[in-house]
């Protein structure tokens, strides 16, 4: 009886990362039954579903042994595929919150810089799967220098993605502290720091340019053989684990804007008031207040809007002046 030479599957790190990504697709289906269906929670659970698919077909193509050549390039195009949406996938959380967020020139420069970037990453990547697919036809080794310098250049290319997300989002993150300064006193720096929807997704830029450095020194393909491929593995690790980032985002979305509608709600002495019309002291323009809005507080001649929902806030020229967690939960109730 011949015994198999194949390494046990849940011995190597790819069924590891597999399973992660099964387990967070199974709780972004569960955040989805709290909160809602949306474009924001379809991103988590895209991304996770990639990546679990990928890194199974990872070890079929080259961990495998006594299966069909041309079944294992096709394993590998398709895992090549699907790390393509997991990991250029991450990116659009955040373009889905700037799509919100900025306005006039800056979504324009934005969206130019996002999809210019989406382009080259998608076609370094389907270089990358038909080199490798040849690689794995001849049986060879001959194109791995080659196959290494394309990943470099799409890791640098989703660092530079990521870097930019996580330059727009800290800009809005600046612009809402500067007018939240209060809740940040109260909360303490570090704390309002940690909770700020902004300053999470923008740790994946760190992510994106360590697997840029690291991928640089790998020698074999898939395989960690050496400190710098290790750390690489490590990144991508915490990769794969990032869209539990994204499921906490959205759930602390909702608990910290139910909270505001509740306490909104508690506090106003104002009764509901049908769609009016408010003009700004600075003569900016004409703002429309929802119904299930209410005006709380007026101060030195300014009207001031408490809201009981998460509807966006009076739009600035080029910037809107909601933060990520709103343009979440905004998202997550189909609004």
């Amino acid at each position: 009886m011949s015994i198999s030479s194949d390494p046990v599957y849940f011995e190597l790190s790819w069924s590891i990362l597999s399973t992660i990504g099964i387990g967070n697709f199974l709780f972004g289906l569960l955040v989805c039954t709290i909160t809602s269906f949306s474009q924001i929670s379809a991103i988590p659970l895209i991304t996770s579903a990639a990546g679990a698919t990928a890194n199974g077909l990872c070890y079929y193509a080259f961990y495998t042994q006594g299966y069909p050549v041309k079944g294992k390039a096709v394993a590998s195009a398709f895992a090549d595929l699907f790390w393509l949406v997991q990991e250029a996938g991450l990116s659009f959380y955040s373009y889905v919150i700037l799509s919100y967020v900025l306005r006039n020139r800056r979504w324009h420069v934005f969206a130019g810089l996002f999809w210019t970037i989406m382009v080259i990453i998608s076609a370094l990547r389907i270089t990358i799967t038909i080199t490798r697919v040849r690689s794995i036809l001849d049986g060879g080794t001959s194109y791995q220098e080659v196959i290494d310098n394309l990943h470099i250049g799409y890791f640098v290319s989703i660092a530079t993605v990521e870097c930019i997300n996580a330059y727009f989002l800290l800009t809005i993150f600046a612009s809402a502290k500067t007018s939240s300064l209060k809740a940040a006193i109260k909360a303490g720096p570090f704390r309002y720091l940690m909770r700020s929807a902004e300053v999470r997704l923008a740790l994946l830029a760190v992510i994106g340019v360590t697997r840029a450095i690291t991928y640089s020194f790998q020698t074999t393909a898939q395989s960690a053989t050496n400190v710098a491929s290790q750390l690489d593995r490590f990144a991508y690790t915490m990769e794969c684990l990032f869209p539990v980032v994204m499921l906490i985002d959205m759930l602390a979305s909702r608990l910290v804007f139910t909270d505001q509608a509740y306490t909104s709600s508690s506090r106003s002495r104002t009764p509901r008031i049908c769609l009016k019309q408010l003009t700004s002291n600075t003569n900016e323009g004409l703002y429309s207040v929802p119904p299930n809005d209410q005006i709380v507080e007026i101060h030195r001649s300014e009207n001031i809007i408490g809201r009981t929902s998460s509807q966006e806030r009076i739009l600035e020229s080029g910037v809107s002046q909601r933060t990520a967690s709103e343009i979440v939960h905004e998202d997550i109730n189909g609004r």
